[in-house]
């Protein structure tokens, strides 16, 4: 019954920090995009596309596939 216990906070508490780790990714892209990059057209509107992606997830309270879908964003710009 305890490691339900503990099992159950550490959920809890973990929802918070994803939800600001999907705001600082987005904030990371956001930047990213504003100081220039030498991708593509093609690949500028992929991490548009998946920026986007992950706004809407986060916005739904999926964290995890928003942290995922912005990681996917981050590594095409390379940070």
């Amino acid at each position: 019954m305890k490691q339900l216990t503990l099992a159950a906070a550490i959920t809890l508490l973990a929802a918070p920090l994803l939800a600001g780790q999907c705001l600082a990714d987005i904030a990371a892209i956001d930047a990213a995009l504003a100081a220039g990059t030498e991708l593509s057209e093609a690949d500028l509107a992929t991490v548009q596309e998946l920026r986007d992606e992950g706004q809407s997830l986060h916005d739904a309270g999926d964290h995890d596939a928003s942290v995922q879908t912005l990681a996917e964003a981050k590594a095409m710009l390379g940070i």
